[in-house]
């Protein structure tokens, strides 16, 4: 993948779209651009993603990227996202209350 390539733009755009105390899995993502590729929604925000909201984008059980979660959980807190502890002091976003439905569908950001 090149930063110029048409999946890459549009997992880009829908991340954008992401208002602040909310999120979207990596296969919500996927979904609101029309394929099944989570995992190269990952890709695309590992490789592209740090000038975007990337700690929007979390895992399907509402845990951040690996490796990202103290950032994440500094993003999180200024934003006021949703989030659920566990006994132990782990933390996820409570995906129930945090979760973005973007309202575009996929023929929409393929045109942006």
């Amino acid at each position: 993948m090149q930063a110029g390539d048409d999946f890459v733009t549009r997992v880009l755009a829908v991340v954008e779209r992401i208002p602040a105390g909310r999120v979207m899995s990596y296969g919500d993502v996927a979904a609101a651009i029309g394929t099944r590729a989570a995992r190269g929604v990952g890709q695309v925000m590992a490789y592209y993603g740090s000038e975007s909201p990337w700690w929007r984008v979390v895992r399907a059980s509402g845990h951040p990227a690996i490796d990202h979660e103290a950032r994440a959980l500094e993003h999180f807190r200024a934003e006021s996202t949703p989030l659920r502890w566990s006994p132990s002091g782990v933390f996820r976003v409570d995906m129930a209350n945090a979760r973005f439905t973007d309202d575009l569908d996929a023929e929409s950001v393929s045109r942006r």
